[in-house]
């Protein structure tokens, strides 16, 4: 195996456990596995690599779901096994960290950009080059928002690799500097690989907690709340955006420079 799609071909599958052939055109992608498992339920389909790093699923209209894990290492490398199949969309169903106070919980984001602090992007591009999503693909999301009567904020997310920095005064004032409305793991990432490796992607992000104020920092309580009260709405707003895409048969295509 001396080339990039020979390698993810064969990695595809060892970390998923589910065949090249059997992923979707469209994808979703998140870090949680109740998500892999309310999709499931809901499209009678079977989840497959439940005992791999990554599991995943596939219903009969052709979109798939991948639980990648966490972290901008995890974003990266699913991105590049995704090389196999060379999905039409890829859509990011993460949460995130409110930095602003019109980003309350349980708010809907759709990142207009991402702030590459992440690090693991630097070895793709470099640092120069915007983490951006593709902006046709957030056109279909942001219509299922409103047909879903609700709302949701743009702004720059912050992606970092530190998981634990709420306790940092010094992080926290450089995050207010940067005029974030949100704070992850895993976003620009996903934009910078997907980027380069020509997949349109996009994110949409929800609000889990406010770490910019002490009592504010998620707890394993308050995300339970919050997955309970709101996740069920953010994956169906996933879904039906992704099925409105892949039955639109509109192409996004990528730029090169």
């Amino acid at each position: 195996m001396d080339n990039k799609y020979d390698i993810a071909k064969d990695w595809l599958p060892r970390y998923t456990g589910m065949p090249v052939d059997d992923f979707g055109d469209y994808i979703l992608l998140t870090n949680f596995q109740d998500y892999v498992e309310q999709f499931a339920d809901r499209f009678s389909s079977n989840i497959q690599g439940e005992n791999r790093p990554m599991s995943s699923c596939t219903n009969d209209a052709g979109l798939s779901i991948i639980n990648f894990g966490i972290g901008s290492p995890n974003a990266a490398t699913i991105m590049d096994l995704l090389v196999a199949r060379k999905p039409k969309g890829v859509l990011f169903l993460g949460k995130c960290g409110g930095l602003k106070e019109t980003s309350e919980i349980g708010n809907l984001i759709l990142p207009i950009a991402a702030i590459r602090g992440d690090g693991t992007s630097n070895d793709y591009f470099p640092p120069e080059v915007p983490a951006l999503p593709s902006f046709k693909l957030h056109k279909f999301v942001s219509d299922k928002i409103l047909d879903a009567k609700t709302d949701y904020r743009t702004g720059v997310i912050y992606t970092t690799n530190r998981r634990v920095w709420e306790h940092d005064k010094t992080f926290l004032k450089k995050l207010k500097k940067t005029t974030a409305i949100g704070i992850d793991m895993e976003v620009a990432t996903i934009f910078i690989v997907g980027h380069y490796n020509e997949i349109p992607r996009g994110a949409l992000l929800l609000v889990s907690d406010v770490p910019v104020t002490p009592d504010g920092v998620k707890t394993e309580k308050s995300d339970k709340a919050v997955t309970s009260k709101w996740a069920k709405q953010h994956l169906d707003i996933g879904i039906n955006a992704m099925t409105d895409l892949k039955n639109s048969r509109d192409k996004i295509k990528h730029f090169r420079y």
